[in-house]
């Protein structure tokens, strides 16, 4: 395996990191994380200008990426910059799915920054079981029309369209419906996460739908986008830890205690490097999923698998390690660490957590 990125790929993450430098503050990055749509419209759209749809996707459906470490490499730096535009949420993995269900006009808009879709597999009591939705699907002499409930759709509020998980009655399994966001029967309850976004619940009764692909078979398409989405959040983490690296360590340089900076102390010197051992433990976890992601199902899945593992057991650790590290002030509003350790707290509780991903690799 090589471990060296492309130029194309190194040319990708330069051109992500002048524009979060540049463009990308973070003060307007918090801004934009507490508004009503959660992200900055703006932003979103400079950033598909950049380019940085068009390499979460393939040739084929109009991109120029879309291999496993096309997908780290952005998710990397947009993590370094705490980036919350829903690149991951509303394009990179409902866009995955259109492709995959012959929706190429809708997907080149989306790469296009013109377009977003959210997606909502999760209900509620159900955590991160997606294989059994409750929400129903009935046919009718029109179409399709869906009644039932979905949760913790990231980004839903705004979205162009939805993506959801239903069962139909005349064939087992898990459907997909395409639902346009003022479609008849569509409400939603929008709320502000933790970390910084949106989310929703979206009720829906007797809603007009559209059917993607073939009735019932769309688990194995809803496993391979959620291992791209897994593995973005992964990427991302890493990116977030870096950055929380770098901060710790210029804090060691420069906060003085007891007549010397706190990085002359060999104590914090010893868990300082234990934390970047962690970290690299992390990458190498992340390196290993994206090579691994277009590789036969099982072997996609525990490698993804022991990825969010290790990056759930490690981002807890050393979000909390650096908070130690600095102190109180490391928990302030005005002090960037505080947002980036939330953020990688909540990528745990993304796409399944520790707990769900450990069960999955031991039985795989």
């Amino acid at each position: 395996m090589d471990f060296q990125p492309t130029e194309e790929r190194r040319m990708l993450a330069d051109m992500i990191g002048k524009f979060i430098q540049n463009d990308y503050p973070m003060k307007a990055r918090l801004t934009a994380g507490t508004s009503a749509l959660g992200y900055c419209p703006e932003a979103y759209s400079k950033m598909a200008q950049l380019g940085l749809i068009g390499a979460l996707f393939d040739e084929e459906v109009g991109g120029f990426g879309g291999s496993g470490f096309d997908i780290a490499t952005v998710f990397t730096e947009l993590g370094k910059g705490l980036v919350v535009e829903p690149l991951n949420d509303t394009a990179m993995t409902s866009g995955y799915i259109l492709a995959h269900t012959d929706q190429l006009e809708l997907v080149e808009q989306i790469i296009l920054g013109q377009k977003r879709v959210a997606l909502g597999l999760i209900e509620n009591g159900a955590d991160y079981d997606w294989s059994a939705p409750e929400t129903l699907a009935r046919q009718t002499g029109s179409g399709w029309q869906l009644s039932g409930m979905k949760t913790c759709m990231k980004f839903a509020h705004g979205a162009d369209a939805l993506i959801v998980s239903a069962q139909t009655q005349s064939a087992p399994g898990i459907s997909l419906f395409l639902v346009e966001a003022s479609a008849a029967g569509l409400s939603e309850h929008s709320f502000q996460t933790v970390d910084g976004g949106n989310a929703c619940e979206i009720t829906l009764h007797n809603t007009p739908a559209q059917l993607l692909g073939a009735q019932g078979a769309a688990y194995p398409l809803i496993d391979a986008a959620a291992a791209l989405a897994t593995l973005a959040v992964c990427a991302e983490a890493l990116g977030v830890m870096e950055r929380i690296k770098d901060m710790t360590i210029d804090y060691m340089r420069t906060r003085k205690q007891f007549g010397s900076v706190l990085g002359k102390f060999q104590a914090l010197q010893h868990r300082v490097a234990q934390m970047l051992l962690e970290i690299e433990q992390a990458r190498s976890a992340v390196i290993n999923a994206a090579n691994d992601l277009q590789a036969p199902t099982d072997e996609r899945n525990r490698s993804i698998s022991a990825a969010k593992y290790s990056i759930g057991r490690i981002g807890c650790a050393v979000a909390e390690e650096a908070i130690q590290l600095h102190g109180g002030i490391g928990m302030t509003w005005e002090y960037d660490l505080g947002h980036f350790a939330k953020r990688l707290v909540m990528i745990d509780h993304e796409w399944g957590d520790q707990d769900f991903h450990l069960i999955r690799f031991s039985e795989s």
